[in-house]
């Protein structure tokens, strides 16, 4: 399932009883969505971690930023994005992560979030700018389900709570030159 499928409004990938994973292009238009990737990648401090991994420490390949929303040095575009997020999905988020894939050697691995960094009930919600990347989501439980989405920019993907407890979900490597990716991940985290 590619996104060249969905062309207007919403679209659910995968059904649960907290509204499951639902895929919304064109949140933002593409020039709004270039100037905002445009301007994070240049404004943000981003960082570059590592991490144990297969007993070993790795770098994670990617740059990476967190944010309180209520932090009062929050910059004013993530304000502004936390807003439109806040206003498509019902939800008000109190935590961001930022990832930047500069190009198709970035990448994170299947998974699903670590629920106790979690609000029980609330969804995670991924807004992307710059190029668009595809997001691989497979099912935990056998028989496996298969799902791919191109991820454009300016689109949101939210992905309810109970949605962690049955998908994993990832961006893979991709060949080639590939332009570079900035993902905005809303989260609502336990104070």
């Amino acid at each position: 399932m590619t996104s060249d499928l969905f062309t207007a409004g919403p679209r659910s990938l995968a059904e649960d009883e907290q509204g499951g994973i639902v895929y919304r292009p064109g949140l933002l238009t593409p020039a709004q969505a270039q100037r905002w990737f445009e301007r994070l990648r240049d404004e943000i401090a981003w960082g570059h971690e590592r991490r144990m991994m297969y007993e070993r420490e790795v770098d994670v390949p990617r740059l990476m930023a967190h944010f309180q929303l209520d932090d009062a040095q929050l910059p004013p575009l993530l304000k502004v994005a936390a807003q439109a997020v806040a206003d498509a999905s019902g939800v008000r988020y109190n935590s961001l992560g930022m990832n930047y894939y500069r190009d198709g050697r970035d990448s994170v691995a299947p998974h699903h979030d670590k629920l106790h960094e979690l609000q029980p009930g609330y969804p995670i919600a991924l807004l992307s700018l710059g190029a668009t990347r595809q997001m691989r989501l497979s099912t935990q439980a056998v028989p496996r389900r298969h799902l791919q989405i191109d991820l454009e920019p300016g689109s949101l993907l939210t992905m309810s709570y109970a949605s962690q407890l049955q998908w994993l979900h990832g961006i893979p490597k991709q060949p080639g030159d590939q332009p570079p990716r900035i993902s905005l991940a809303f989260r609502v985290r336990p104070r």
